[in-house]
């Protein structure tokens, strides 16, 4: 019996600069900020796209920090809908509890576990012992 693939849509709150956007792939440095692109950039806030997907039961969302300036806007996503957002973006032993304290419902851990490039099983262990392996997900791609 062939199995069936399905989709699932996984909303995404991406926040650069403290607003809502669609940035193009790759566009985004930190070396070379005038080269970001946008598809879109949105006139709504964070919360309220956390408050549309609290209405529809759209699980598995996620907001994502692009770089600094994002706090206040991650925190009111997380504020609309406590418990129903996930948050990446800068997420680090030092700062994972606060955004657990703050709403989300895990956070999302990526680079933090790269120091130079090189993958830390010590700051995974860590992490994952300060807060939880329940609240940590690891983006790998």
């Amino acid at each position: 019996m062939a199995s069936l693939r399905r989709s699932a849509f996984r909303p995404c709150i991406d926040l650069h600069n403290g607003q809502v956007k669609q940035i193009v792939g790759g566009t985004l440095s930190d070396n070379k900020p005038d080269t970001l692109q946008t598809n879109f950039v949105a006139k709504q806030s964070a919360g309220e796209f956390a408050e549309i997907y609290k209405e529809k039961n759209l699980t598995g969302a996620h907001v994502i920090k692009l770089g600094p300036g994002n706090d206040a806007a991650a925190k009111e996503a997380l504020a609309a809908w406590p418990g129903g957002l996930q948050i990446g973006g800068g997420i680090n032993e030092e700062n994972a509890k606060e955004w657990l304290d703050a709403g989300a419902s895990k956070v999302i851990v990526t680079s933090y576990l790269f120091p130079k490039g090189v993958f830390s099983l010590e700051r995974l262990r860590s992490l994952s012992t300060a807060i939880g392996k329940e609240n940590l997900v690891v983006d790998v791609r």
